[in-house]
């Protein structure tokens, strides 16, 4: 009977601290609405590379790309990514990597244009892309 009543209790305790983290985790995420914030910048770019399925192009132009937006001092968040499969006709997932940044500001953006770790990017990987879209987009909501 003592056995039976420890599982009890030890049942409702784990149920309650599950409850109590689950309830923390859900309060701590960021807010759907507010993705960069007032006067925030998006910039989106996609790259198709000449050789898209050569591994050791992909591997250099990771590299250069990652080495260039670790060290950006205007990079506010990143995200790098590829392709994902979709079959909707108003997708177009012809390009080899997407990169998408935001900015604190417009201005922040500009001068990141002009940053060296960023022109570096752009005079050590250029060889490896063929064509390269850029979309950019500003908070005014």
């Amino acid at each position: 009977m003592f056995g039976k009543k420890n599982n009890f209790w030890s049942s409702l305790f784990l149920c309650a601290t599950l409850s109590l983290s689950l309830n923390a985790i859900a309060e701590e995420k960021p807010s759907k609405q507010t993705v960069i914030g007032s006067g925030g910048f998006l910039h989106s770019v996609y790259f198709w590379l000449k050789k898209p399925n050569s591994e050791q192009d992909r591997k250099a132009f990771e590299k250069h790309l990652t080495t260039f937006i670790d060290n950006s001092k205007y990079v506010k968040s990143k995200f790098i990514g590829t392709a994902a499969p979709s079959e909707r006709e108003v997708v177009d997932s012809s390009y080899t990597y997407a990169l998408v940044l935001t900015f604190s500001s417009k201005e922040d953006q500009d001068k990141y244009q002009k940053e060296p770790v960023h022109l570096k990017f752009v005079k050590d990987a250029q060889h490896l892309w063929k064509k390269v879209i850029v979309y950019d987009a500003y908070n005014s909501l």
